[in-house]
């Protein structure tokens, strides 16, 4: 399964937003030097977490974004088809029922395709373990002087 760069990119200012909560909203602009990120194409991908409810939004000049909810109570699903919609990942056209195949078929195909069902199950497995790991998950597996390093940061930006 392949994903958009945009869903790193999200998931990892959640983490990083989780871990300057206490320092309020921080700008689009801090979050891109940061990562060294284009500003524009991360301001495209985080406000897409805006309208999805995960972020919020602080208008002028200490505005910024935010957290819209406690990062355990933020999964990593969420995010994830915020960036990149809720598409399955798989689509059954069915060829088994065109063509010669489909024409020289001595039953009707009654039951659903064997790999469109096999397929649905590893979607629904890959949904239910990111559906079962928050953002809070994320923080917390991470090493301790990785939070210290960007709460230091943050603090001596001057963005």
């Amino acid at each position: 399964m392949k994903m958009g760069e945009g869903v790193e990119w999200s998931l990892h200012c959640c983490v990083t937003l989780g871990w300057l909560q206490e320092q309020g909203p921080v700008s689009i602009a801090r979050l891109a030097s940061w990562f060294d990120l284009p500003v524009e194409y991360l301001k495209k991908r985080l406000q897409a977490l805006v309208r999805a409810g995960i972020l919020t939004s602080t208008p002028g000049v200490r505005g910024g974004l935010s957290l819209a909810r406690p990062p355990e109570r933020i999964t990593l699903l969420e995010v994830v088809t915020a960036i990149e919609g809720g598409v399955d990942p798989f689509r059954c056209t069915e060829i088994r029922q065109r063509g010669i195949s489909g024409a020289s078929a001595v039953e009707k195909f009654s039951r659903p395709c064997g790999i469109a069902v096999a397929m649905r199950r590893a979607e629904l497995a890959w949904r239910r373990e990111l559906a079962a790991q928050t953002i809070a998950d994320l923080m917390a597996g991470a090493p301790a002087s990785s939070v210290a390093r960007t709460r230091r940061g943050f603090e001596s930006m001057n963005l």
